[in-house]
Formats: C-alpha cells, structure tokens, sequence
C-alpha cells in the first residue's frame, strides 16, 4: 500500500473511534481505492444488502463536495441505512467529498458518543483532500505503452511481444520502461498490475 496513504489512514483512525471508510477517485460509480476500518459486521451486512446504492451518504458525497454531520444531510434514507448503522454503535457520523464529479473522493468516519465538532470536521476535510491527491492515478499511457504492456498482461515474452507489434526487442523494451515510469513501478509486473487497477488495460 502507498506509505503516503497508510499514513492518512492512521489520521483517519485516530480522528473515527468507530472506524472510517474511503472511496478514492470514484468514476463510474467504482472507486479506484477502496478501504474501510467500520465494524467487520456492519460492513459484511451493508454489502450484503447492497447498501452503497442505496446510502444517502454516498448519494450527498456523489453529488456535491464538501463535509457535513450525518444528521445534517437532507436526503431521504428509505432503507434505513444509517438507522441500521446506529445499531451497530454508528450513532454519530461525518461524510467528507472531495473532487470533480468525474473522480471523486469521499471519506466516512463515526464514533458512539457524540457529534463531531466543527474542528474535526474541518480536520476530516483536510485528510479527504490529501487522500485524493495521494491517490492520484497516472496521467493515461501512450497507446505503444498500453499495447507493450498488454502483450506482457497476455503472457508473450519480449521477443515474441515485439514481433507481434512489428518493432525490435530493444524498442519494446523501451516502452516497457516508459511505462514503468509513468506509472511509478519497480517492475513489469507491477506496471501491469497497477495499470489493470488504473484501468488502463
């Protein structure tokens, strides 16, 4: 996991006596990185009952940018997500939405006791915007790089690769590196990997 990341994470830990969730760079309705410290057994129960379609919570985030308590957010909760989330000790909560519409970034936090105070949601705010910054995915490969990339991604090795492609080994080896670069991987196979998280593949 980015160090960058895992260090907001014990921020947001430390911030959510209940536990927090974040959704990075969300398009097309998925987040590139997803994570959450909530109760084991709230999150299994939510996602068992797709809850995240039908969260008001994710509908207020979706929707505009900014923070605001949970009992703030106007929406309808026809389901009863967050009266659910109450009985798991979720009694007070903060969303935080960060970003353009077309990658968006949202972080949850709750505790029991009581509401957050103005600081902590300004705290919150600050935290979500350095997540979505951190987490930025790469600018979008060059069509040589993703078809370099696709043919390792497909299991052909480099000679076989570059043939295929019509270029000389040493040339397909130097898209490879490009790739490498511009998406911040120590390997091939890691430039594969977090191009596929990308979507890039």
């Amino acid at each position: 996991m980015n160090r960058s990341l895992t260090e907001l994470y014990d921020e947001l830990a430390a911030l959510a006596p209940e536990g927090y969730a974040v959704g990075l760079h969300i398009r097309y309705a998925n987040p590139l990185i997803y994570f959450s410290k909530y109760p084991a057994d709230w999150v299994e129960y939510y996602n068992a009952n797709s809850y995240y379609l039908r969260d008001p919570l994710v509908f207020w985030g979706i929707g505009t940018t900014g923070t605001a308590r949970w009992s703030e957010i106007p929406l309808p909760d026809p389901f009863g997500v967050l009266k659910k989330a109450a009985a798991h000790n979720m009694n007070f909560g903060v969303v935080s939405s960060y970003g353009p519409i077309t990658s968006r970034s949202m972080a949850g936090i709750c505790r029991s006791d009581r509401e957050f105070s103005d600081e902590e949601l300004t705290i919150l705010a600050d935290i979500t915007a350095r997540l979505h910054i951190a987490a930025k995915p790469p600018s979008d490969l060059t069509k040589a790089q993703i078809e370099a990339l696709q043919c390792i991604a497909n299991g052909d090795r480099h000679t076989a690769a570059a043939a295929k492609l019509g270029i000389s080994e040493s040339a397909f080896k130097a898209r490879l590196s490009s790739a490498r670069v511009r998406l911040e991987a120590r390997t091939t196979s890691e430039a594969v990997k977090k191009a596929r998280e990308y979507r890039l593949l």
